[in-house]
């Protein structure tokens, strides 16, 4: 497909919260990571808000487990603390193909529609590992992104069959990206086919629920935001200077 790219990304843990479990404090992780995790994986390893990256699909390598850690987080009532029991996923491990497509709604940062530029840019964020940190679903779960060929190497659900993940939450419909001034859920129903989930697009899920009002981010070159000419001038730089 058009502007894609493919990495493996893999950590010790992973934590990929299942929302229901977010109000009592002890959080409980989805068996598969989530559509939105996986886009901000790929917003870690290059993003600009001309663009819009979306996950194509995801292959499952090692096996699925969890394992249960005893914490005592922070309090912000008073001073005491208690313990919270957290439910991880160990060893998670990816296969991730995505591509981007320019931003319709951002019709500010149309002078910045360079897409041979961004695709080069992207991948080589990809062999670089990322231009931020890397988080399997939450902060505490270090990941750690290369390149590699979707669907090479050996998975543990090969040839598994299908499995059925009932109800899941897919993403966040953002301003910045629907043109609307509303934060809303998208709720979705996956199925795994000998271990790779192919995701619907965000303006396919069947399920958006509103959250809240909330207004798209203003971004002005060179306030808070590079053209895509400067962050290509800089990149090459620096392989030059290596």
């Amino acid at each position: 497909m058009r502007n894609q790219i493919e990495f493996i990304v893999y950590g010790k843990y992973g934590l990929f919260t299942d929302p229901i479990t977010k109000i009592g404090g002890e959080k409980f992780t989805y068996q598969i990571p989530t559509y939105q995790a996986l886009k901000g994986i790929v917003e870690s390893i290059y993003w600009k808000p001309t663009l819009v990256w979306y996950i194509d699909e995801v292959r499952v390598i090692n096996a699925i487990q969890t394992e249960v850690k005893g914490l005592r987080p922070i309090k912000y009532q008073d001073s005491s603390n208690e313990l919270a029991y957290y439910t991880y996923l160990r060893k998670p491990m990816y296969q991730v193909r995505a591509h981007f497509e320019f931003n319709e709604h951002r019709e500010d940062l149309a002078f910045d529609r360079d897409e041979h530029k961004h695709h080069n840019i992207a991948k080589r964020s990809v062999k670089r590992g990322g231009r931020r940190d890397i988080y399997l679903g939450s902060r505490e779960c270090q990941g750690y992104v290369e390149a590699c060929e979707f669907g090479s190497g050996k998975g543990f659900y090969d040839d598994y069959g299908e499995i059925n993940f009932g109800h899941m939450f897919h993403g966040f419909n953002y301003p910045d990206e629907t043109g609307k001034d509303d934060l809303e859920a998208r709720v979705w129903t996956p199925t795994m086919k000998n271990g790779v989930i192919q995701f619907v697009r965000p303006e396919e899920c069947p399920i958006v629920r509103p959250i809240k009002k909330q207004e798209a981010k203003v971004f002005t070159v060179g306030e808070n935001v590079k053209s895509v000419d400067e962050e290509f001038v800089e990149m090459f730089a620096e392989e030059v200077e290596k």
